[in-house]
Order: C-alpha cells, then sequence, then structure tokens
C-alpha cells in the first residue's frame, strides 16, 4: 500500500459534494485514457467539472504507476456498507480516493488494529495479481461501515481506478451512468 495524504482544495471538494447532490450515482468508463475522458464528460456539469478534472489526473498516474494501456475509472456514491469484510482484490493495482465521507480502512492483524484514510488521500493497493503477492505479508481493506453513522452521514464519494478488465470485468459495457 502507498498513500498520499492531501487536503482537497476547497474548488474540488465543492464539486464532489454538488456532484453528490445532482450526478449520477454511477459512472463506470473501461477503455483507453483518450475513449474514458472522452465517454464520461456527459455526465459532468460546470459545476462538477473540477471533478473530472480530477479524475483525469488519477486515472493518468494510475496510467503511468502501473502501465496498463486500458483502465476502469468508476465513480460512485456509496450508501451502504458494501465490501465490509477486510480482503484483498483479484487485481494487480488498484487506486482509490474518497471524496466526500470516510476512506477506505485497512489492517495488517486481522482487524484488531484499524487505520483509515482521510477524505482526499490517493491509495494504491496492491492486490492478489500483483507480482510477487504473499498470502502471509499482506495488508487487507474494507470500505468504512457508514450504516452505524448518522442518516445524513450515510454517503461517500469514491473514486476507483484500475485495470479494464478488474475482477472479470467486460469490454462489453464501455460506458455505465446510472442515475
Amino acid at each position: 500500500m502507498a498513500m498520499s495524504r492531501r487536503v482537497l482544495p476547497d474548488r474540488l471538494r465543492q464539486a464532489a459534494h454538488r456532484h453528490l447532490a445532482t450526478g449520477p450515482r454511477l459512472i463506470v468508463a473501461r477503455g483507453t485514457f483518450a475513449s474514458i475522458d472522452t465517454a464520461v464528460r456527459q455526465a459532468f456539469t460546470a459545476e462538477t467539472q473540477m471533478l473530472l478534472e480530477e479524475m483525469r489526473i488519477l486515472a493518468q498516474t494510475f496510467q503511468s504507476i502501473s502501465g496498463h494501456d486500458a483502465l476502469r475509472v468508476r465513480l460512485e456514491r456509496v450508501v451502504s456498507d458494501s465490501c465490509r469484510k477486510f480482503h484483498v482484490d483479484c487485481v494487480d493495482l488498484r487506486l482509490l480516493c474518497t471524496y466526500c465521507g470516510s476512506g477506505v480502512q485497512w489492517t495488517r492483524d486481522e482487524g484488531r488494529t484499524i487505520a483509515e484514510a482521510e477524505p482526499g488521500a490517493v491509495v494504491f493497493l496492491k492486490g492478489r495479481c500483483a507480482p510477487n503477492w504473499r498470502e502471509d505479508d499482506t495488508l487487507r481493506h474494507r470500505s468504512p461501515p457508514i450504516s452505524v453513522l448518522p442518516e445524513g452521514d450515510r454517503m461517500r464519494l469514491l473514486l476507483t481506478v484500475d485495470a479494464a478488465d478488474a475482477c472479470g470485468a467486460s469490454a462489453d459495457e464501455p460506458l455505465v451512468i446510472a442515475a
């Protein structure tokens, strides 16, 4: 795992909150960076443009680090306890960034000690498909439990970037935008 902590600029934080309030709940795009960039533009408004710019930067960063030509970029409004168990993904590398709400949690000791990324932190996690991955020396992660929070706080905006075929994803649907 590698993490870059950062404080989100006010304009980006505002764009993320505006997207939560008015944007689609899910955007998933697969393909080359250029095809993803063209496809997802329609899901953003002038008020959320800064979030699109941020997604571009992080997708390009992931691509340069991972070496993948084709990517899957997913921006999702999370309103439940998804991925609530500590686990390792079936990917080689995954980028996670939570813009609103609680960040990804991780443990190295079966959950006795749990750490959590702050909103805005860019987290890179190695998965089971990473070269030289070993079961005995691994960090496990999960989505933070949000069902225990007050009702108004049970929402996250999460960006995930990984290889286009991550977790068995099909290239049959290069773009999904769900209200």
